[in-house]
């Protein structure tokens, strides 16, 4: 199993609970940065206080299981944004 499947598999019961959709999960490098990404949806609009809702559900279980060893920022946004 990869670390992108560990990770959904790990926030999509938290998440979906709390209303929200996770439409895409990646762990990209840009600008020297490791990013854990986490593209939501829900039924209307996200803005970024569901961003903000997400990340203090998933941030504390991501430092718990310690999936990943390295630095990374997790960055929880819209299908707007995208794991390009």
């Amino acid at each position: 199993m990869n670390i992108i499947d560990e990770v959904t598999n790990l926030i999509k019961k938290p998440v979906t609970e709390a209303g929200y959709n996770i439409d895409e999960v990646c762990y990209v490098k840009e600008d020297g940065n490791q990013f854990l990404r986490v593209i939501i949806t829900k039924d209307g609009v996200i803005d970024v206080e569901d961003c903000v809702t997400v990340s203090n559900i998933i941030n504390p279980l991501l430092d718990e299981a310690d999936l990943i060893e390295e630095s990374y920022i997790l960055d929880v946004c819209s299908k707007e944004k995208g794991c390009e």
